[in-house]
């Protein structure tokens, strides 16, 4: 039986040096078969520089129509049986691609694999989560940050435990994560209607719709750098986060019936976001001050 591989693809956004480091951890790793660079307009030729000194492929979308987007582009550039898909300031660790095929492999059902995200201080990123129902969604909205400890955040923080074994989930983070091909052109990839946020939830929903398994592993570690980019106004960021979620929500509930809770959610998250962009703002303002 032929070794499992990976075509790995990088979706970059004005990327700095990142790119670099990826790279760095991405070409020759055991198990990858080919590595592509997406660039989604990013208005300089870092990316491009990058992929060509690595001398891996490269493609320039030449707009930015969003992370699932340009996800999707770069899976059709190859053709190995699974697809890794990842953030540019992430940096994969010795045998990480190898572990996420491994598991991957051993199970026919198994649709997608994560790794263990740690950040740069050592902690564990929740980068696998269950699928946000209505009430935990809306539980963990409301009093995830002014009541860390309630209920229904805490059963959307999953244990994940790096000395643990494997955890069933309902949807793995984009920022990192290994899909089977087929089950990933079967459900055609990312929705390409997120623009950024929820694209991962949405495809972790199908996938379990599908009948597939998701799965996180510990003994995959990748590191993410983060600080590659950064927004001096908070708004357009949580404006695509929250027109996400409402766009999650019209996905999962669509029904006629249930229209009221759609309504329910759309001015919730409308709230949500005002009262978000206001603190946000509040807190940039004092940094200046």
């Amino acid at each position: 039986m032929p070794k499992p591989s990976a075509d790995v693809v990088v979706v970059t956004y004005k990327p700095g040096d990142t790119i670099a480091s990826f790279l760095a951890s991405a070409v020759g790793a055991d198990g990858v078969a080919s590595v592509t660079v997406v660039d989604n307009a990013s208005g300089d030729d870092v990316a491009e520089k990058a992929a060509a000194d690595a001398g891996v492929g490269f493609v320039q979308t030449g707009r930015n129509g969003g992370y699932g987007t340009a996800a999707n582009v770069g899976a059709r550039q190859g053709g190995a049986e699974w697809i890794l898909v990842s953030n540019a300031d992430i940096v994969l660790e010795s045998g990480a691609v190898a572990a996420m095929l491994h598991t991957a492999a051993s199970d026919a059902a198994i649709g997608a694999v994560g790794p263990r995200v740690q950040e740069v201080d050592g902690s564990t990123y929740p980068s696998a989560r269950p699928l946000p129902t209505f009430l935990l969604g809306t539980g963990h909205a409301l009093f995830g940050k002014a009541w860390p400890r309630n209920p229904w955040t805490r059963r959307y923080k999953l244990d994940l435990d790096p000395a643990g074994g494997e955890v069933e989930a309902g949807w793995l983070s984009g920022s990192c994560f290994l899909v089977r091909r087929t089950a990933w052109e079967r459900l055609g990839g990312f929705d390409e209607r997120f623009f950024m946020f929820f694209e991962d939830v949405d495809l972790g929903r199908r996938l379990s719709e599908a009948g597939y398994r998701q799965v996180w592993i510990p003994q995959a570690v990748v590191t993410h750098l983060g600080g590659h980019s950064y927004r001096s106004d908070p708004a357009p960021m949580l404006k695509a986060h929250h027109e996400s979620a409402r766009r999650y929500v019209a996905g999962a509930y669509p029904h006629w019936w249930q229209a009221p809770l759609r309504a329910v959610v759309t001015a919730g998250l409308a709230a949500r976001q005002r009262a978000e962009v206001a603190a946000a703002r509040k807190r940039l303002t004092a940094r200046a001050d």
